[in-house]
């Protein structure tokens, strides 16, 4: 198979949640420039005319959109068993959803707690054990989180993200461990500093910015189109023996 082969996704069907906008949608079009159909979801995603639904059918490529609180235990129960119906075979998942909320750790209250590690946590693995079983039985899948630098680090001011990214990095390697022999990869992309919607608090705060970018060997913020090559490569065949490991998408920050 050519290296060109390798890399391509044609005849694939990929699941990515979070998939409105930043790091997910851009996760979403580089899959459909490979060549894979797209199920996208989103708890903000319209039902149809989406930017990332015209973007990904302008590539010739399917858009599938659902509608998805993945806070909430029985929806995503309920979504499971109608996106099985509807796609019986899913050979691609991409975690990427997740929210981020700032309180010191002394006032971290229990519903911030909650609402992050139900969304960071709870439901990529129950999404990964539902559809990762069916992958399992085929013989065949790629699983992909999002994780983060505080996969490694600690953070501040952010308890209850720190503690869910860092039970993605150790769920990764379970997951890998179990299914590498049996056809499925398990991986992960952590993202540095990026410039989406979860670090405009960062961005707009002059000294916390600074000393950000200071540290970031390459000088600059990331961006969303940062991750498609990654994406693509986890996705695809290309990575065929690449298996619990979290991929630095970070500017160098982790060299630092």
């Amino acid at each position: 198979m050519s290296i060109t082969d390798q890399f391509n996704l044609t005849g694939k069907t990929a699941l990515v949640t979070g998939c409105n906008r930043g790091i997910g949608k851009a996760m979403a079009e580089a899959l459909a420039e490979a060549g894979a159909d797209i199920i996208g979801i989103s708890s903000s995603l319209p039902s149809a005319d989406s930017e990332v639904q015209k973007s990904i059918t302008g590539l010739g490529r399917k858009f599938y959109p659902y509608q998805v609180d993945l806070g909430d235990r029985a929806k995503l129960y309920d979504f499971v068993g109608q996106v099985k119906i509807d796609h019986p075979k899913i050979d691609i998942l991409i975690n990427n959803a997740g929210i981020i909320l700032r309180q010191p750790a002394a006032e971290h209250s229990d519903e911030y707690w909650d609402q992050v590690l139900n969304i960071n946590l709870d439901a990529p693995f129950i999404l990964s054990r539902e559809l990762g079983k069916e992958m399992v039985a085929r013989g065949y899948g790629k699983i992909i989180f999002t994780a983060s630098l505080l996969t490694f680090q600690g953070g501040i001011n952010v308890p209850g993200y720190t503690a869910a990214k860092s039970a993605i990095g150790g769920l990764v390697k379970a997951l890998a461990n179990e299914w590498a022999g049996k056809g499925v990869n398990v991986n992960a992309i952590a993202p540095g500093y990026i410039n989406t919607d979860n670090t405009e608090a960062l961005r707009n705060d002059p000294v916390r910015s600074k000393s950000i970018l200071d540290r970031i060997p390459a000088g600059r913020w990331g961006l969303p189109e940062d991750f498609k090559g990654p994406a693509v490569f986890l996705a695809s065949d290309a990575s065929s023996y690449v298996s619990g490991t979290t991929l630095t998408v970070d500017g160098g920050w982790m060299g630092r």
